[in-house]
């Protein structure tokens, strides 16, 4: 199944908003990618912080299900963002490539190329939302494909 996904830097009182929202980066600062699920968002958490799979993987419960629009908003992890905001040119790369080498991101067919320019795209709104001292939120919307 195909998922539209959709992050963004937004307050945390704004979470109902964003999930109710047909099209959240039309209305906060974000950026829109396709079948980035759970799996990866938590395989990328793992990556970068060390954790373990399955730890990653729990902090990425719904924080709010939209009954009218079908979409799922997750907030990522305080660690995962500042470890993003952190992301140099050069740890781009390097981090890119493990990624390509995962189970999620290979067995989608994911290209380190792809991998490179969403991470320096996930990397600058970390650090947009840094500066304003908003959350990372991810929209995830199976049925808007």
């Amino acid at each position: 199944m195909s998922v539209l996904t959709q992050f963004v830097a937004a307050e945390e009182d704004e979470i109902e908003a964003i999930g109710e929202s047909l099209s959240p980066v039309d209305e906060w600062s974000g950026l829109q990618l396709r079948d980035v699920d759970t799996a990866k968002i938590a395989t990328l958490h793992a990556l970068l912080t060390g954790d373990l799979f399955d730890d990653a993987i729990a902090h990425y419960e719904p924080v709010y299900v939209s009954d009218s629009e079908g979409a799922l908003v997750l907030r990522l992890a305080d660690e995962l963002a500042e470890r993003l905001a952190a992301l140099d040119e050069d740890s781009l790369d390097d981090v890119a490539t493990e990624l390509a080498a995962t189970e999620e991101f290979e067995y989608a067919g994911w290209e380190g190329e792809a991998i490179a320019e969403m991470l320096a795209d996930l990397a600058d709104l970390a650090r947009l939302a840094e500066s304003q001292g908003q959350a990372l939120l991810v929209w995830l919307h199976p049925l808007r494909t």
